[in-house]
């Protein structure tokens, strides 16, 4: 009990109007909204270089995206062409085994690729 009362004394003391002078209180008020005032602006400037960098950032990424995507737009072109050669290709093989000497053609092709692959191992 004695520890309450010590404790209530010194709040009391602590909190003591008559000991207090009459401008005490706003002199702490304002220098508490001072010290308020500078950790906001320090806060500002902080949020305001986060900013920048997350905007700086998020052009880069564009850019990124847009380089990608060019990207991909010449490969699905490339693509496409790659496709048109290699449909006319097979049409025209459809058309030289539809003939009637296909065993010929079948031997021509095989020696062709025969000789290829020997050019190819040759060279290498």
């Amino acid at each position: 009990m004695s520890y309450r009362r010590d404790n209530r004394s010194s709040k009391s003391s602590l909190l003591d109007l008559d000991s207090l002078e009459e401008g005490g209180l706003r002199a702490s008020s304002s220098y508490s909204s001072e010290i308020n005032e500078q950790d906001n602006d320090k806060a500002i400037d902080t949020l305001h270089d986060r900013v920048s960098f997350l905007k700086r950032l998020t052009g880069d990424i564009h850019e990124e995206v847009e380089s990608h995507n060019n990207m991909l737009d010449r490969v699905g072109n490339k693509m496409d062409g790659s496709r048109g050669m290699m449909l006319g290709t097979m049409d025209r093989f459809k058309k030289v085994f539809e003939k009637k000497s296909t065993r010929k053609t079948c031997s021509l092709v095989g020696y062709f690729t025969l000789a290829f692959i020997f050019l190819y191992y040759l060279i290498r």
